[in-house]
């Protein structure tokens, strides 16, 4: 009888050691190489993983390592997901970034997040036309949101979209006009702004009519903005005393998105140690050197619009129209 009992163990275990394996999910698309300086980065045998589905557009991925987990937006549906390998995907936050009447014609939820280095989750909220911030738990009973800036010289913000933070905690955010309104539209242009550590808000430029993306270079000397329309990256230098200068067109995506498939124009960003910048855009994420060089690009021919490393930058995490998707670097 003992024997019989300690063989049920047995099997229970297997059982449970067999379930405990890692998944295997469906995969997507394909890479697209222009030479060594891609392979370096993205091993030619990785596989693009469809790691959650079923949403309806999905933005902002950010990696948290205090829960070992990746969150992200489903704009349309004001609500902020968690993701983890053990988990799978469950709501984290609810609203995200429109916390108005919910019958509102103006749900937008939450589109870039950025985690700033005290651990604070800073968020576009769309919906609400502000940039805000949120203590970061396992279990949120409640948004407890804080506002860090929701106008420029008394006019409320456009359609806050994407951010990036640096080392000290100053804020650059773009404000482009995406679903908003007109005659609700407090902000004749489309601006790109900077929220020092102290509130204070500076307009960085408004010459570009859709400002999306933004990230900051490793060292932080240089700020990357992709224009949607037209299709371009553009570079601007950061002074050490706080001004801007030196403002070019470092990429022009325009050819790529009229031969493209899926027809997303240039949208979120990431930043690899190496100072690649992981554009997304047309057909995919754009790998594209400080230069202004597109060493290839991982395709997934849908609408890809925005994406993130993990802690290590071992993993990208790739939001793609009702999917998340993720892929394994060198």
């Amino acid at each position: 009888m003992r024997y019989r009992k300690e063989f049920v163990i047995f099997l229970v275990i297997c059982v449970h050691s067999l379930f405990a394996q890692k998944q295997e999910y469906a995969t997507i698309g394909y890479l697209e190489s222009f030479g060594t300086a891609f392979d370096k980065i993205v091993p030619l045998n990785s596989k693009i993983e469809i790691i959650s589905k079923g949403h309806v557009w999905t933005e902002g991925p950010v990696w948290i390592p205090v829960l070992n987990a990746l969150l992200f937006s489903d704009v349309p549906k004001n609500i902020a997901y968690k993701w983890t390998e053990k988990e799978g995907t469950v709501p984290f936050l609810y609203p995200s970034g429109f916390t108005g009447n919910p019958d509102s014609k103006r749900v937008k939820g939450s589109n870039g997040m950025f985690l700033n280095n005290k651990g604070l989750l800073i968020l576009c909220q769309t919906g609400d036309r502000k940039i805000a911030s949120l203590e970061i738990s396992k279990e949120l009973k409640q948004s407890n949101f804080k506002t860090i800036t929701d106008n420029f010289k008394g006019k409320k913000y456009n359609s806050t979209n994407d951010l990036v933070v640096d080392s000290k905690g100053n804020i650059y955010f773009t404000d482009p006009n995406f679903g908003l309104n007109l005659k609700n539209k407090e902000i004749k242009f489309s601006g790109v702004y900077k929220v020092n550590v102290a509130g204070n808000v500076t307009l960085i430029t408004s010459k570009y009519p859709t400002p999306n993306g933004i990230i900051l270079s490793p060292d932080e000397k240089t700020l990357y903005i992709s224009n949607s329309k037209p299709a371009k990256l553009i570079a601007i230098d950061l002074l050490k005393e706080g001004a801007f200068a030196k403002e070019r067109i470092l990429f022009d995506a325009e050819d790529l998105w009229k031969k493209s498939i899926a027809k997303q124009r240039p949208d979120g960003m990431a930043i690899h140690k190496s100072g690649t910048i992981f554009m997304t855009g047309p057909d995919g994420v754009l790998l594209i050197s400080p230069k202004g060089k597109h060493l290839g690009t991982i395709k997934t021919d849908r609408k890809t619009s925005n994406c993130t490393f993990n802690k290590e930058q071992s993993i990208l995490y790739i939001t793609c129209d009702d999917f998340v998707l993720r892929i394994a670097l060198n």
